[in-house]
């Protein structure tokens, strides 16, 4: 019965995803697609905290490089998600602007070392 639950529930998520409800949040929607759980979505949220706090004081201090930032940012998401897709992601999030400084420049980082 709890799987056939589990079924259900997933069938209907799909369902809402189909309608474009979501678009406007584009990283909660990769969530939902990417099966993120309660406990991943917590530990996604503390790092991305903990790493805009990190951002800003060194910022603050006049440094360049956030090299260090992108690197643990890639190295602490949960298998099931891809760095690129959910920095993406959070900067398409139309309602929440939070991180917008830390992801535009882990963007930034990551294009300038891409080519």
């Amino acid at each position: 019965m709890e799987e056939e639950k589990k079924s259900t529930l997933s069938f209907h998520l799909h369902l809402i995803a189909e309608t474009g409800v979501l678009d406007k949040y584009p990283f909660r929607k990769l969530l939902i697609e990417r099966n993120i759980n309660e406990e991943e979505y917590a530990a996604v949220l503390k790092m991305l905290q903990r790493l805009n706090r990190l951002y800003k004081e060194q910022k603050e201090e006049g440094l360049l490089d956030y090299t260090s930032l992108l690197l643990e940012f890639v190295g602490m998401l949960p298998e099931k998600l891809y760095y690129w897709d959910v920095l993406l992601a959070l900067r398409e999030e139309k309602q929440d602007d939070t991180y917008k400084g830390l992801v535009d420049e882990l963007i930034l980082l990551d294009m300038k070392n891409r080519y």
